[in-house]
């Protein structure tokens, strides 16, 4: 396999193919065929075709070495069978990786069940991540995962009749097994979301009326929806690559209401419930802040007010719930919005957890907003969070939160400095070797 051919296989959608494609490019880039520009920039939330993207594991891994970045992280909704490839992937080319997934949860058995707090279709459910699940703790993640799942799939198929009934006037119908099943990964333990049902739509709205001013004015006059003037633009690109992704974030912001069905206790467990999972298997589980909303960066989300205004009461329960992490996004937030989040966090000795997620063919790997002063601790945490990860992979009290952690009595930014130098310090082509390290 060549150079120029292990990038398209890279993204290839046999396994196999990608990691042999991984190696070649790997051994490239240490011969120096192939060069980035290095940058102090990390993501270790990019979502992968295992939930909804245009990447699959490897492709992720090396789009964000090409990037420049230093650490990448797969992070999918309710699965995270990407897990193994992003790894093995990331270890090939050549780049620090960490795995996790994301995952609804129920606040309504808490005192703010009323809220809608950090999820735009919900009331009471709340997203959240779980970062650094070690690696001999996946398959008991998937054991988990996998009936809400099928919990999940259960209301994908109401949905999609739901949809059907809106759509039958037009002569447009999605089927769920011919349609949507097959742009998914459900067959190797890959979950379906809403925007796998917005994806197969977006497919036959094209296929019915063609890219273009037929398609908006289909929108806007049959389907009422409200089309940003940037977006009308990108949709009247027929030469768009992007079209497709630019459809879907119309969809899911201005019609996705018309047939979703909000999720049941069952497939949103009891918040408290996860967080003693993710502990159980060593993982870090994070709350996922959101904050109100003025625009969208990938315009699938409408100005709304979310958990900003009881922000004090929400960390404080988190603290009683168990949470040893938040998590946010500074591309998505305001400079005001992130300097109170980081106070509160430190208020709370939480670990701050940053990341961006990918889902999306138009978005860029880089995250130049980490690089600013108010930011760049959280590159530290990502590379805390790479040997949390790593370590506890071999030894489970290596955990930056282990109870019998042997740096437990230190200050918690003085743990993630020491365990972001050992990160830094490592061999990224055999990461788990840290451990000799610490040991010795």
């Amino acid at each position: 396999m060549t150079v120029s051919d292990a990038k398209i296989k890279i993204n290839d959608p046999d396994k196999s193919v990608r990691l042999a494609a991984a190696a070649v490019l790997g051994k490239a880039i240490r011969e120096g065929v192939l060069a980035n520009t290095p940058s102090l920039e990390v993501n270790n939330h990019v979502h992968t075709t295992y939930s909804f993207s245009p990447y699959e594991p490897a492709a992720a891994a090396f789009a964000a070495w090409q990037a420049g970045l230093g650490i990448v992280g797969s992070v999918d909704h309710d699965s995270i069978s990407a897990a193994e490839e992003m790894n093995e992937a990331a270890s090939l080319i050549g780049i620090a990786s960490t795995v996790g997934f994301e995952l609804r949860v129920s606040f309504l058995d808490t005192p703010l069940a009323k809220k809608k707090i950090n999820n735009p279709d919900s009331e009471g459910i709340v997203y959240i991540c779980i970062h650094g699940v070690p690696s001999g703790r996946i398959e008991e993640v998937k054991a988990f995962l996998a009936p809400l799942q099928a919990i999940r799939n259960e209301r994908n198929r109401k949905q999609v009749g739901k949809l059907n009934t809106l759509l039958k006037r037009y002569g447009i119908g999605v089927d769920f097994e011919g349609d949507v099943v097959p742009l998914s990964r459900a067959g190797e333990g890959g979950s379906i979301t809403e925007r796998h049902i917005l994806h197969a739509l977006s497919k036959k709205l094209i296929a019915s009326y063609g890219k273009g001013e037929t398609l908006l004015r289909f929108l806007r006059c049959e389907l009422k929806l409200d089309i940003p003037p940037k977006v009308e633009q990108f949709l009247l690109d027929g030469a768009n690559p992007h079209y497709e992704y630019d459809l879907l974030g119309v969809l899911k912001s201005a019609f996705l209401p018309s047939f979703f069905i909000q999720p049941s206790r069952e497939e949103s467990i009891d918040v408290r419930e996860a967080v003693a999972f993710a502990k159980s298997v060593g993982a870090i589980p994070a709350y996922a802040y959101l904050g109100d909303v003025a625009s969208s960066p990938t315009g699938d989300k409408k100005a709304e007010q979310f958990e900003d205004g009881f922000l004090d009461e929400l960390l404080d329960l988190l603290v009683e719930i168990g949470f040893p992490a938040i998590t946010y996004m500074p591309p998505r937030n305001t400079k005001e919005q992130l300097a109170r989040i980081q106070r509160l966090a430190q208020e709370r000795n939480l670990m701050e957890i940053s990341g961006v997620d990918i889902n999306s063919s138009r978005q860029s790997f880089s995250c130049p907003e980490l690089l600013e002063e108010n930011a760049r601790h959280l590159i530290d945490s990502a590379w805390a969070l790479v040997a949390h990860e790593k370590l506890s992979s071999v030894d489970p009290v290596y955990g930056l939160f282990h109870p019998e952690n042997p740096y437990r009595d230190e200050a918690l930014n003085q743990r993630i400095a020491r365990y972001a130098a050992i990160a830094r310090n490592s061999d990224v082509h055999n990461p788990y070797t840290m451990i000799e390290e610490v040991r010795s």
